[in-house]
């Protein structure tokens, strides 16, 4: 944006400008304009400046009137989708130590009481422990947040962390009209939940497909920030494909409409005034606004709340294997030129995979036909597919191309959607600068291996190589390295070795750590 132009319409345009010393050697005196808009009228103000032969020439400049027709302006958009945009009220009950309240000052006890739970007496005392210490306190709280109707017939949309621990949940209306509605289902890995008010005829907002937008296309967020009531901001979209660490299923579009604490579960609306988002969380050192602010997309709410509405819950798929990015460096260990897809870490005993005959190193590409671009969309393409449907993975094994068929199953509470990567935010090791050392007792119990675990163990790591750079510690266990299962650490040298012989730039290995197992491509420097 243009330093002398500020999103509030008013706009500043500077006109060419030469040094007046420069203009006084030519025997010309400067002029300096200055031209701004406001209220659709253009004023300009002209310097005075003595006289000259350019001067007369130029006629002064005169006010003019920017026609209506020529601003522009959210009005009529805002105008037709704020009636559905609607604050929520939360009450809800938490449970604090009030091991200080009997220390507050007795004038104050009672405003302190309103919040507590009811005690008529005059000294705040909450309940004892069987010492006689005080215990928790309970107290009323409420939540404010925002949400938006999709259905005229009631149904409203919101942050499931909006509603989260709600013993009754208030919709305010734009007209003012409050209705208590009820929970009909949320999901905390999408942070979506789905409130029903019984009421008819009402204003509705419609969802529209994200996949449209561009970085760059004007985004307008209405909301109810610090419980103000309707809150309307504009900006633009920042970035699309956001992964703010808040689990697998959401890619979040960026945007940079000013949306604060309040703001969560409003819509952003694309400049056709359709719901392109739903504004759920901020980067902020300080709390407030900073221009960062993140939307749950409408196709993925479309998704989930067309579930939560059929049965109150969402059901996501489960394959049992932990998985990692297969990475440009793991593909070169393994003499793929292609780096796209999942590699297989570790398959879960029992499980539809281990049923279905994956196996430690696969490299699945294809999920029913559809690509596998890298972990993640592995994770949310096998979430997609309902418990009891067939699925057909196309892996890599060996070079060779093979389908595998498993039943996939319902993702308990406990289980990840398809996997998580074992450490997702950690690169790819290099082999130089570490020690080895063979697998024994001692080691077992010091680093707390399993009596069932073979192989070489990690004694020490240069703190300056590539090694500790990368993520490789003290204590993993390099459990294979190509497709050969090692116990000692010539076994370890020999399969570098070979590798440089190969003429390859990397040499895969399967190392144990802390978190499970993972692939790791560890660089070859030839010599």
């Amino acid at each position: 944006m243009d330093n002398l132009e500020s999103r509030g319409g008013w706009r500043a345009r500077l006109r060419s400008h030469v040094s007046p010393r420069a203009l006084a050697a030519a025997g010309v005196v400067a002029l300096s304009t200055v031209a701004f808009v406001s209220g659709g009228v253009v004023f300009s103000h002209a310097a005075p400046s003595a006289p000259s032969a350019l001067s007369k020439t130029v006629p002064a400049p005169s006010a003019k009137f920017v026609p209506e027709s020529h601003q522009f302006s959210f009005a009529d958009l805002v105008e037709r989708v704020s009636p559905a945009v609607v604050s929520i009220q939360v009450d809800m009950m938490q449970r604090v130590q009030n091991s200080a309240m009997p220390q507050i000052p007795a004038p104050f006890r009672d405003f302190f009481r309103d919040f507590g739970d009811g005690s008529q007496g005059r000294d705040f005392q909450g309940p004892q422990d069987r010492r006689g210490a005080p215990g928790p306190q309970a107290f009323r709280a409420q939540a404010a947040g925002s949400g938006f109707i999709i259905e005229s017939n009631g149904y409203v949309v919101t942050n499931s962390h909006v509603v989260e621990n709600a013993r009754k949940i208030t919709v305010k209306l734009s007209s003012g009209r409050e209705l208590e509605a009820r929970l009909i289902g949320s999901d905390k890995d999408t942070d979506i939940a789905l409130l029903k008010v019984e009421a008819t005829g009402l204003p509705t907002a419609a969802l529209g497909d994200n996949r449209q937008l561009r970085v760059g296309d004007w985004v307008v967020a209405v909301g109810n920030p610090f419980n103000l009531g309707g809150t309307v901001t504009a900006g633009i979209v920042s970035s699309m494909g956001r992964d703010i660490g808040n689990g697998p299923y959401t890619d979040y579009i960026q945007i940079d409409a000013p949306i604060n604490r309040g703001n969560s579960g409003g819509p952003t609306f694309d400049i056709s005034g359709r719901v392109v988002g739903m504004n759920t969380a901020i980067f902020s050192p300080s709390g407030g606004s900073v221009g960062i602010g993140f939307a749950v997309p409408a196709t993925t709410i479309k998704a989930v709340v067309d579930e939560l509405k059929t049965s109150g819950s969402i059901s996501r798929g489960w394959l049992g294997v932990q998985i990692q990015d297969f990475t440009p460096e793991l593909a070169s260990s393994v003499d793929v030129k292609d780096g796209k897809g999942a590699m297989v870490a570790s398959v879960v005993d029992g499980s539809p995979a281990a049923r279905a005959g994956f196996m430690q190193g696969d490299i699945v590409v294809a999920l029913n036909g559809t690509e596998v671009a890298d972990s993640k969309a592995l994770t949310r393409q096998v979430a997609s597919i309902r418990a009891g449907d067939r699925a057909a993975f196309t892996v890599l094994r060996n070079g060779e191309r093979r389908t595998l068929n498993a039943t996939i199953e319902k993702r308990d509470a406990d289980r990840l959607a398809s996997a998580d990567n074992p450490s997702s935010r950690s690169t790819e090791p290099d082999a130089l600068g570490m020690s080895l050392m063979p697998l024994n007792p001692a080691l077992r119990q010091q680093y707390e291996l399993g009596s069932n675990a073979n192989g070489v163990v990690v004694g020490s790591v240069d703190p300056d190589s590539e090694a500790a750079r990368k993520g490789i510690n003290e204590g993993d266990l390099i459990k294979r390295v190509g497709s050969q299962n090692v116990r000692a650490p010539s076994d370890v040298a020999r399969a570098v070795e070979d590798a440089r012989k190969a003429g390859r730039d990397s040499v895969l290995m399967l190392v144990q750590n802390g978190q499970g197992d993972r692939f790791v491509a560890l660089k070859v420097t030839q010599g």
